[in-house]
Parts: C-alpha cells; structure tokens; sequence
C-alpha cells in the first residue's frame, strides 16, 4: 500500500520510533513516504524517501518552556508552514497515498481528513487522551491543556497506536496500547554498571552543570552542549548515536529532562533514572511522576546537592525495582522487539487494510 508517513521533527523520539515503523513496512512491501522537519528529517532522509516541511516547534530556557520564544518563532514561520502546505497538496496529488500514519505532525493529519483518508496516530502523546491515568492534582490544568493540543494536533484518528510505559484502561475501543518501540540498536545493547552517570540535556541547563560540578566524587559524561571538554568531573562529548548509546549502557544513572524515549530505553537497560522535568511541559511531568511512582527513579523539582546525593544514595533500590521491569507490561530483551506493534499493524493493513477502512467508515459515520 502507498503510505504518507507524517513524524515530528521536536526531539528524537519520534524518528527513533519512525525508524523502526518504516522499516517495518517497508520490509512487508509498502511504499511509504516520510514528511518531517529539524531533527525528525535529518535522522531519516538519509534512510528512506523523506520531505522536508516546516514544523512547529517549542523553545526552552534552562529547562523551562519559554511561551513568548515559542509564540515569537512559530509566528515568524507562518509564511513557511504556508508554503508547506502547498508542498504536501502536491506530494499527495502525486503519490495518491491510500493511507496516512502520524506520529505527532499535525499538516499529513490534517491531509487525511481532507482527502478522505484512514488515518493511523502511532505515538505516545496519544496516552494522555485516550488512556486512563493518575497525574498530580497541581496538574490537572496543564494536563487539561495538553489533551486540548492533542486534540488539535491530531483530531480525529481512525485508529490510535499509543506506546506507553505505565498502562491503564483506554477510553474507546480504536486505541491500543503497546510496551515503548525499542531502537535495534538499544536492543542489542548489553548494559554494564559503570564508574560515571550519563547527563543528557537538550538545550542548555546552566543551573544542573553548575550543581554538577560540586559533586567532586563524582564522574559524569554529559551530552547536549555540543563539545568535546574535559573540565574537572564533567567531561562534555559531541553526540553521536553510536557513542551516545554506548555511554547510556556503560553509566551507573542517567541524569536527564523528562523525555520519553531516553527514559523507556534507560529503563529497558535497567538504569536508574533521576529526572528533570521540562517546567511548563505536561508529557514530561507525568513521565517523570509515573517513572517515581514505579520506583524506577527520582522526580526531581530542582538541581540541588541534596536531590543528586539522595538519588545517589538510593541507587540500590531503584536498581532491585528496575530488575523486574521486563516481567510486567514491557519488551522483555529476550523477546522480538516491537513485535506487539508491528502486529497490529499489519492486521489492519492486511487485505488492503480492510481492518483500518472498517475504523475509517465507523468514525466518519460517527
């Protein structure tokens, strides 16, 4: 089947999870075409047939959402995002997909119901609509406004494939939960415990390399900052996913904002995991909250002496939890990756996806 395959370009996690979809279809013989944007596009073009649009994005400033920057830049590339949308009118006229997937890019959504075609969401931002789920009183407005986005974002899928690391009953019988899609290459890691913590940030943090370097009996390799440095404890590395990948099965701990990926693939490497939730962002939040409540790690307020030295002081306990990560509702490392997924998605598509058509016709009838 021709399938326009729509990704987020905000973060990795929604290419690392494309790349896996992808060359999964294509390995049952579909044709598919990518559309993304920043770091979506650059990890994917290389691999498959992809197309560079113009997407939204969010701006942070030492890990806090900054409103007036996201407002001012998204703003400022509305003549883009014009132009983008007259380049998927002739990528789909061209193409004549028979079905749209989106992992969170809201212009092939919008496509979809345009032309009248089914529509598969296959994220994890789904979880948050379409999934039961605890989240702290002081959240509710910021969870109440992030359902409100995804529902703007995506509003009307035929079918929703959410990944998630914590389960819940589902609000509606077209979404299906599936365990955190797994990289090859995180799945061929073999995790060993050593003398450093892996930092991660993905946009500068001043104020946790600053309490960093306090912890002088401590050593930590930190990704994000875009330079090769040693200086005292820290040593500071350019990213590269190989060498990246390498560090996170090597490290005692990771140390990292609140993403999704970086956390479900920390815990399937059972690492312990200290959290730095993104302010003014709800997924990391609860990904933070929920990681917490499993006892996988620490949800972490601010960047003090205290909160590293108690998580470092608990390591043992999170480590004996994270020992029985893969007998509940995960990939087990013995077992084909992504293989619950993958199945659901070619049961919808088989016979010229006469499963997915029959989710389309009931939500347009609906």
């Amino acid at each position: 089947m021709r399938i326009i395959y729509g990704v987020s370009g905000e973060g990795s996690g929604h290419s690392s999870r494309a790349k896996e979809m992808v060359a999964h279809l294509l390995g049952q013989g579909h044709e598919v075409q990518i559309v993304s944007y920043d770091r979506g596009y650059e990890s994917l073009h290389k691999l498959f047939p992809s197309h560079r649009i113009d997407g939204l994005r969010i701006l942070s400033v030492d890990n806090r959402v900054s409103i007036p920057r996201t407002l001012a830049y998204n703003l400022q590339m509305l003549p883009a995002y014009r132009r983008s949308i007259f380049f998927l009118r002739k990528l789909f006229d061209e193409f004549q997909p028979e079905l749209v997937i989106t992992d969170f890019e809201p212009m092939c959504a919008r496509f979809a119901h345009w032309r009248k075609l089914p529509l598969v969401s296959l994220d994890n931002q789904h979880r948050m609509r379409f999934m039961e789920y605890e989240s702290p009183a002081h959240l509710h407005r910021d969870r109440w406004i992030t359902e409100t986005v995804i529902r703007l974002m995506v509003p009307k899928p035929d079918v929703v494939l959410a990944t998630t690391f914590m389960k819940g009953p589902v609000r509606n019988d077209h979404t299906f939960l599936f365990p955190p899609i797994l990289r090859s290459e995180v799945a061929a890691l073999v995790p060993r415990d050593g003398d450093y913590h892996l930092v991660y940030v993905t946009s500068a943090y001043d104020s946790l390399i600053y309490t960093l370097r306090q912890l002088t009996g401590e050593r930590f390799i930190v990704y994000g900052y875009n330079r090769e440095e040693e200086s005292g404890n820290l040593h500071f590395r350019q990213f590269s996913t190989e060498g990246f990948l390498r560090d996170v099965a090597g490290s005692r701990s990771v140390i990292a904002t609140a993403g999704y990926t970086l956390m479900s693939e920390a815990m399937f490497l059972q690492k312990p995991y200290l959290a730095f939730p993104m302010h003014g962002q709800f997924e990391q939040q609860l990904n933070a909250y929920c990681l917490d409540s499993l006892g996988y790690g620490m949800n972490a307020a601010a960047a003090d002496p205290g909160t590293l030295e108690t998580f470092f002081s608990r390591l043992p306990h999170y480590r004996e939890a994270l020992s029985h990560y893969a007998d509940g509702y995960s990939n087990k490392p013995t077992a084909p990756q992504n293989r619950q997924i993958c199945a659901k998605l070619d049961e919808l598509l088989a016979d010229n996806a006469a499963r997915l058509r029959q989710f389309h016709e009931a939500a347009r009838r609906g």
